[in-house]
């Protein structure tokens, strides 16, 4: 787009921003719970809400994706939602968006000034839950391919664009890998944007470039086959809350690495280029240590703070508990002990092989005596683009001219999500273009997003589907 272009994209977006911001709080009226059986019909409502709002704004199809259930026995996901929206250039490359339209639980009671599904808009803020994670994100896009189409003349996109909304990512995307497994061939694209991440503040533009994945473990350990006396039996058998101690003890070394074997295996090392765009965003530790209600750092010696937390794998003690919890003393070996561990696990790393890894480390720490069962729960893969990738370049030339040619720079999320899913199952390079920022309260009472970040984000999706299209020739 010329400049000329750019500035008709900056007009449409105004005109209709009333519309947008009445449509986006009619969905977000829709408490759409995954995580609440009692709020099944209301995910219903809103996945059939969206598809006939894509519809309106354009999209020869819009479909409300059942989600089968995993087992005959177990009940069926929450249905998600298909658009799609074929480009005139047959050789434009395709673009498939994710999103979801499932929220957290919120009520009145924990803390929000305001009704939390009535959306209040004041001081240039709307207040909702969903209003950035992640109805708002999802929905920018609307308003954003009508600019696009608008300052371009088309009569259709500049990429084959489609887009997939889940309706349970906020209950853990049970149901999700399946799912595009199941549609792959629809779902087939040669780049997938996810638009549920966030900025590094309102003045710090940022493309985040990678999200780390999760293994996460349930560890029992059984010794006698009851509570027993510690002075008739203690110190000659073994004790299985001794046992769970000593696995916590053993699993970092004293330079804060993991000491799993072979836990390292294949990662993909911070380069010094990578290291230094870190260090260019403004952090104030001090401030990062009282939002963790923290009083000192502690992580892999060698890396900084924002290091281990978006770019080096970890292992933490979720739960631990056994034998007597009640007042007073109770002087027994417990019958049994256990561990609740997670991983987050960085480019490189497989889940299946650190799986084995962590298996074997504990079955070797296992004295005679004491039995062990060991569970694993479904695992997220790592994802990561590389800053040099054509497409990550073309949504950071999008961000840059919706915020007036500052430079944008770079992060990493330390969580875990489902587009590791959409990288491994459709071969397609994840990239991320959200607008949200850490006070917009994700989970939180009083939720909101910032609506001219908002309107920023519709502008930013208006460029990029040109600006994709022009990197993949």
């Amino acid at each position: 787009m010329s400049e000329t272009q750019d500035n008709v994209v900056r007009t449409h977006i105004h005109r209709h921003r009333e519309a947008f911001l009445d449509d986006l709080a009619e969905w977000l009226r829709i408490p759409s719970v995954s995580a609440q059986p009692e709020h099944d019909g209301d995910v219903r409502r809103s996945a059939e809400w969206l598809a006939a709002k894509l519809k309106e704004t354009g999209f020869p199809a819009a479909e409300v994706w059942e989600v089968p259930p995993a087992t005959p026995e177990a009940a069926p996901g929450a249905p998600a939602v298909f658009a799609e929206w074929p480009s005139d250039d047959p050789n434009a490359p395709t673009v498939l968006v994710y999103g979801h339209h499932d929220v957290q639980p919120a009520a009145r009671e924990d803390g929000w000034h305001t009704d939390p599904f009535e959306p209040v808009v004041k001081d240039g803020r709307m207040y909702a839950r969903g209003a950035a994670d992640d109805k708002g994100q999802v929905f920018f896009h609307t308003l954003g391919v009508r600019a696009h189409l608008a300052a371009t003349g088309r009569t259709a996109p500049a990429v084959h664009l489609k887009l997939l909304v889940e309706g349970e990512e906020e209950s853990g995307s049970p149901h999700f890998r399946a799912l595009v497994e199941r549609h792959r061939d629809r779902l087939a694209a040669d780049v997938v944007i996810v638009s549920d991440t966030g900025m590094w503040s309102e003045t710090t533009p940022t493309v985040c470039t990678g999200m780390r994945g999760l293994a996460d473990c349930e560890i029992e350990l059984y010794g006698p086959g009851q509570d027993i006396h510690s002075g008739s039996f203690g110190g000659a058998v073994p004790n299985p809350a001794t046992v769970a101690a000593r696995l916590v003890a053993a699993l970092h070394d004293e330079h804060e690495r993991v000491a799993v074997p072979g836990f390292y295996d294949g990662i993909a090392e911070l380069t010094d280029a990578e290291r230094e765009l870190f260090a260019e965003l403004p952090f104030d530790e001090d401030e990062w240590l009282r939002t963790a209600r923290s009083r000192a750092t502690l992580g892999e010696a060698g890396y900084s703070t924002l290091e281990r937390v978006w770019a080096r794998p970890t292992a933490e003690v979720n739960g631990i508990g056994g034998g007597y919890q009640g007042p007073g003393g109770k002087t027994i070996i417990p019958s049994s002990a256990m561990l609740k561990l997670s991983f987050r696990l960085v480019a490189g790393q497989d889940p299946d092989r650190v799986e084995e890894a962590v298996r074997d480390w504990v079955a070797s720490r296992i004295p005679a005596g004491i039995r062990h069962e060991i569970t694993f729960g479904a695992s997220t893969r790592p994802c990561l683009t590389p800053l040099d990738h054509p497409a990550l370049q073309a949504v950071v030339r999008s961000m840059s001219r919706a915020f007036d040619g500052e430079k944008i720079r770079f992060t990493r999320e330390g969580g875990s999500g489902p587009a590791a899913d959409l990288q491994d199952v459709l071969a397609a390079p994840v990239l991320f273009l959200g607008i949200s920022v850490p006070s917009d309260g994700w989970h939180a009472p009083n939720e909101k997003v910032e609506l001219d970040l908002l309107l920023k984000g519709v502008e930013a999706s208006a460029y990029l589907w040109g600006e994709l299209a022009t990197a993949h020739r």
